[in-house]
Order: structure tokens, then sequence, then C-alpha cells
């Protein structure tokens, strides 16, 4: 289907933005919302394509804040087209890229280049995140204006943390001047130390170096500190931990100008998972322990987290939902649990592994679209104006899905390079039935029980 007039007929339309949740219709002309909710005859023009999307539940495109499309310098992990292609399946029709390439995004020459590659191969909408050093080496500040101009949307040095403090006032004091954020890896190093899963019974039972919870929370409460003493404006990446909730709600309490994401695996699942997978108890370690899809950073952490991670969403203490999709090669994940890279594919699986709290009751399904919607959004600020809403006008970026299709999660059947997922085998509840990016189909499932006609 190409980017002519369409319409989306008897949807269940749901537009954080602006408080719909009805059954209606969807208009789209020109690529950008002509009507929504009640559409009648004589708006729609002659040769109009038609979905029928009765039963789906119809929203703006998913933003995700948190992506590694590896591009440039790690190809053979993923590529700017297959993991696009892997975000419009997911439903997400505008991505962050994350600065971790090589050469990093530390200059306006690989924002450009990201750009123009985005323009050329990108199924999605594609935003550069800066580094905040240069080189991802926390000795010197990143030219953050020129990263601005050059279209940068928010800095980070994501894979690391901002390590030095010094350095990282100064670019919080920064984001004050540019009006975009700081995104940091909440790490300390030194007590993260080798470990490769949380710290706690499951890692005692198998043997492996655990990372405390502190590791992430000293770092927030740093980072905390130095935002108030700025005024800037700091994110945090993929918190993990209940201790971390507690210091974020502090700080917005506070009034400080702190936002924060959490991702579909911190949500769902637990280091029980790397004992035995699915629904395995803590017990002794059998055939399926170690298994290094589960191998993520921040770790797979307790129920107790797991819990408090979703509480903190519905009650709105953090802002979004992120994917931190880390697609790598097989070479990178079958080996020790030791030797394996940190990281899951994570785009295609998001909105089945949060619909499970939506099913289990624990988060309403208009609460679950704000914090893929309009939760991101309002963290970025301008770049995003109008791409969380189906207000009139507004560029026709938007997910259809299905919020009660069962599934069995099958990685070979990802569009993205990266198979890296615990959640192989796993049967989720709702998926997405079609993509679209301005107007455009870029994906349409070939289950889905939409009907096209003209």
């Amino acid at each position: 289907m190409g980017s002519g007039p369409l319409l989306i007929k008897g949807a269940r339309i749901i537009d954080a933005s602006s408080g719909m949740d009805q059954v209606g219709h969807i208009l789209v002309v020109d690529g950008k919302i002509a009507a929504v909710g009640q559409v009648s005859q004589d708006q729609v023009p002659d040769g109009c394509q038609t979905i029928d999307a009765a039963g789906l539940v119809a929203c703006p495109g998913f933003i995700d804040l948190h992506c590694h499309l590896r591009e440039p310098g790690f190809e053979f992990k993923e590529t700017i087209a297959s993991g696009t292609r892997a975000a419009a399946k997911g439903g997400f029709t505008s991505i962050c890229a994350m600065p971790n390439t090589e050469p990093p995004i530390d200059n306006a020459a690989v924002v450009d280049f990201l750009r123009f590659r985005s323009q050329a191969e990108a199924s999605v909408k594609v935003f550069p995140i800066a580094c905040v050093s240069k080189g991802r080496l926390g000795r010197e500040l990143s030219e953050m204006e020129e990263l601005a101009s050059a279209g940068a949307v928010a800095f980070s040095d994501d894979g690391d943390p901002v390590y030095d403090a010094t350095l990282m006032r100064l670019a919080l004091a920064y984001s004050l001047d540019l009006g975009l954020p700081i995104i940091d890896h909440c790490q300390d190093l030194s007590l993260s130390g080798n470990g490769v899963m949380a710290e706690g019974a499951v890692a005692s039972r198998l043997g492996l170096d655990g990372i405390p919870a502190a590791a992430e929370e000293s770092m927030i409460a740093r980072d905390i500190a130095l935002a108030q003493l700025t005024g800037g404006r700091l994110h945090l990446a993929h918190i993990s931990t209940a201790g971390s909730i507690h210091l974020l709600r502090q700080a917005k309490d506070r009034g400080l100008r702190v936002t924060a994401e959490v991702c579909p695996h911190h949500l769902t699942i637990t280091d029980q998972w790397v004992l035995g997978g699915v629904g395995k108890d803590a017990g002794a370690a059998g055939p399926f322990s170690y298994d290094t899809s589960t191998k993520v950073y921040p770790p797979l952490r307790t129920q107790r987290d797991v819990d408090a991670l979703v509480q903190a969403l519905a009650e709105g203490v953090i802002d979004c939902i992120a994917t931190d999709h880390a697609p790598h090669d097989a070479t990178s994940k079958q080996c020790t649990y030791e030797e394996a890279a940190f990281g899951i594919s994570v785009l295609e699986t998001a909105l089945g592994s949060t619909m499970q709290m939506v099913h289990q009751g624990s988060l309403g399904l208009a609460d679950l679209v704000h914090s893929l919607t309009v939760g991101p959004a309002g963290v970025v600020g301008p770049a995003f104006d109008g791409l969380a809403s189906l207000n009139t006008g507004t560029p026709a970026d938007i997910a259809l899905f299905d919020p009660d299709l069962e599934w069995v999660v099958d990685p070979q059947e990802f569009q993205s390079q990266g198979k890296n997922t615990p959640l192989a085998g796993v049967t989720l509840r709702g998926q997405v039935v079609a993509t679209f990016v301005d107007g455009k189909m870029v994906y349409q499932s070939e289950t889905s029980k939409t009907g096209a006609a003209s």
C-alpha cells in the first residue's frame, strides 16, 4: 500500500495526547491525519484505500528513545535497514539511535552520515543521539552545540556511564542551554566489576559474579545531585531496581528536571530466567541454566524489583518504556555466560511483552500506549512535536495492533539481524498487525485480520 488516501475503519482509537479512547475511524490524506473519530462519507476522497480494523487498536506509532542500530561499524550485528524493519514490525515509527558505534556519533559528520543513511535505508524515522564525550572516552566534552545543530536530539555515552562527575556537571549545564536531555547509563564500574548478572540468590546458586543494585543506585544518586546543582535535563536510562525508583520519586517530588525509562524485560522477567528459563523457581542448575540470551545490562532483577517498576510506571513516576534493543551476532552469544555480550533484541517483542501487564491488570491499556508514545516524546521535546498524537494535521504515524492475538516468539522470523532473545518459544498475547509512517504502510503482518479494499 502506498501513501495515497487511507481510511482505517472501526478501530479502538487510543490517543494519550488527547485522552481519546473510542471506537471510530481515522482518515489519512497526503500523509497526515485528516479526520479522526467520526468520519463522514463526504470526507472520504475518491480512490481511498480502506482497512477494516474492527477488534484492533489504533494509536500513534510508538517512539523508542533507546535503540542500538549498530551502524556504522558493527553492521554484522545490525544495520539501519534491518533495525528499522524490526522497529516497523514492532509498531515503532520513530526511534533514537544510540552513539556507541564505530566511529561513535561524536561529530557532525557522523550525524550527517546517520541521517543520510536513514533517509536512504530506513523504514521508520531515525533520530540520532550524540555522544556526551569525544570518542565516548569520558575525558573531553563533545561539541554539543554543533551536534545539536546537526540534528542530535539528546546526548549519551550509552554503553558506558559518564563517569567523571565534573564532565557530567558540564554536560548537564549545556543541556540547560540546548534544551536537550543528557541520558546516562547509570553504572558504578567499581561496584559492578566483573559481574554478569544481578547479585543475589540465583547468582550464588550458579556461581556467577553478581552486580549489586547499588552499582545503579549510587550513580543515579550522583546524577540527581548534579541535576539539582545545574538545573540541567537528566534522563535515566533503563532503570531496573526498587531503590532507583525511590531516588527518582524523591527527585521528582523536589521538582528536578529528571525523567526515566524502563525496558520491557525489566518489567516482565526476573533473574530466575538465568537459572532455567520460563517459569522456573530457584533450585538446582539444570540444562536450561546459563542461557546467554538472558545476559543484559542492567541485569534482570528480582520479582520485588519488577513489581516496583511496574507500579512506578503505572503511577507515572517512570516516564516511558524504551527497548534498549541490543542485537548481537550469534558468536557474541554462543559462548560462556561470562564471555557473552550484554544485550537483548527487543523491538519485535516489546508490545507482546508489555501487554502482559495489561492482561494481568497491573497497567491500563491507555497507560501502556502513553508510555510508548506521549511519554518518550515528552522526554526529548520539540523533535517529536506532533509524532505522538492523532490530531488533525499531524503526521500519520500509526500503530495498529491486536491486543488479544496470541503468538509464539520465533527469533528466526525476526526482521532484526539480532536473534538474541530469552523469549524464544514463549507465547505472548498482543501483536502489531500494521504500521504506517506518514500514511505509508511500512509493515503488515501476514496473519493479520485487516482487510484492504478500494
